[in-house]
């Protein structure tokens, strides 16, 4: 580990505990485990936390005691991410199936669901799937428009258009050491990428070269596409049901253009929306503002509802 300052060290402490929470695993109906992470009072409003990649449940270990205190925590590690089982087929509707198992398990009807990154195809098929269930949005640098591919997607996006090897192997060359770095602080200000310390990224990619993980992360890679094809679909969803939503973005994101929040507000005209100097991981520089806006949505939601 190389930490850079004392604030470093003390976030490299924190990075594989979440204060206040509980930590559990279900065994799934197909055999693998699925790690999760609750808090807060189950009478409460749910809030289902779903992170991006490469990262895991432990992405949200800043946020959480705040949430928990007026919602009901579940934070999943996605299986193949954190300390989750691989998946037998490596699909986001395979991964959504999963987190479903697991809120029928914990027996919650009603949520609001937070989306990020690779958590927005999980997140939104789960939405999709039972729109009455879903007591908003919170949209943290997440994907759901042709207007967020930025130029970091143009491998990505070829091999979708034109299957080869060759295409699929520049389409994942990202699936290194330094390329899990990048997701952190690729397109950050040195002032706040300094405030992000490298035992993140080390977590992660500790974890992504476990047997299993790499096939899994190139799998999903590849399903991305029908994430993609399904972009007309959320908008006729988002459409029809309008829910609320907060979102919060990195502007710095290397990875989904800015113009993305214009099409996310197109989508969501009173959505309220907020963009912080951050980039794609914004909760590891800016926690505390995002948890004070998240708290503040949740108890009008709740409010409203009372």
């Amino acid at each position: 580990m190389n930490d850079r300052n004392p604030a470093d060290r003390e976030q490299a402490d924190r990075v594989h505990d979440i204060p206040g929470a509980d930590h559990h695993r279900l065994r799934l109906s197909g055999g693998t485990e699925l790690s999760y992470y609750t808090a807060g009072d189950p009478s409460r409003p749910a809030v289902l936390l779903l992170h991006g990649f490469p990262s895991s449940a432990l992405t949200f270990r800043d946020v959480i005691p705040a949430l928990a205190e007026v919602a009901y925590v579940i934070a999943p590690d996605l299986p193949g991410f954190g300390e989750s089982d691989v998946l037998p087929t490596a699909t986001f509707p395979a991964l959504a199936e999963a987190v479903t198992e697991l809120l029928d398990a914990l027996e919650v009807r009603q949520r609001y669901v937070y989306l990020h990154d690779y958590g927005a195809p999980v997140g939104l098929q789960i939405a999709m799937s039972d729109p009455a269930s879903v007591l908003g949005l919170i949209i943290q640098n997440a994907n759901a428009h042709h207007t967020g591919f930025g130029p970091e997607w143009a491998a990505t996006l070829e091999s979708w258009e034109h299957p080869s090897e060759e295409n699929t192997n520049a389409a994942t060359a990202h699936l290194t050491h330094d390329g899990t770095r990048d997701q952190y602080i690729a397109g950050l200000p040195a002032d706040v990428a300094e405030h992000i310390s490298p035992a993140v990224w080390e977590q992660d990619w500790h974890v992504m070269q476990l047997p299993g993980r790499l096939d899994a992360q190139r799998a999903l890679n590849a399903d991305y596409a029908n994430h993609a094809a399904r972009f007309d679909e959320i908008a006729e969803y988002l459409a029809r049901t309008q829910p609320r939503a907060l979102l919060l973005w990195g502007r710095h994101d290397a990875f989904f253009d800015l113009a993305e929040v214009e099409s996310w507000m197109r989508d969501l005209p009173r959505m309220e929306a907020h963009v912080f100097d951050a980039g794609h991981f914004l909760l590891e520089t800016h926690a505390p503002e995002a948890a004070a806006l998240m708290v503040d949505f949740l108890k009008a939601g709740d409010d409203s509802t009372a």
